[in-house]
């Protein structure tokens, strides 16, 4: 299957927390960070998930944020620590491309974004993503 989501990072799951009508999935990525994921308990039968499963997160570029400096008091789960790779900035956007343990991700922001965070490869970053926004795929 081929996807037009760019951010696809493979992972196990390690935790399945059923609520009323939705669960949340903790995955660990190949590079040995966690992510979390809010999906529905029907999603969760339909894939087939259990501790165990293999996976892959899948987040769509808009989705991302970045941070230069430490987080703290938010209430984003998803958390990873990386390296900026590449950053292409047009008249509005910016694309930036992160290094991540396992893989790498792609956030679209906003040129001044970019600008006023002072992004530049080899930036250290901390890419963050609202469990709501992570989509499963079972392998």
């Amino acid at each position: 299957m081929t996807l037009s989501i760019r951010n696809q990072l493979p992972g196990t799951v390690t935790s399945l927390t059923p609520g009323e009508a939705m669960a949340t999935v903790k995955v660990r990525l190949d590079g040995g960070q966690d992510v979390t994921a809010a999906i529905t308990l029907d999603a969760v039968e339909d894939l087939g998930l259990a501790e165990g499963s293999a996976v892959r997160t899948l987040v769509k570029a808009t989705e991302v944020a970045l941070a230069t400096g430490p987080v703290t008091g938010l209430s984003i789960r998803n958390r990873l620590s990386g390296t900026v790779r590449d950053v292409a900035a047009g008249a509005a956007m910016a694309t930036v491309r992160v290094a991540v343990e396992g893989g790498e991700l792609t956030a679209a922001i906003t040129k001044d974004a970019a600008t006023d965070l002072g992004l530049a490869e080899g930036s250290a970053v901390t890419v963050l993503f609202k469990s709501t926004e992570v989509s499963l795929f079972a392998v």
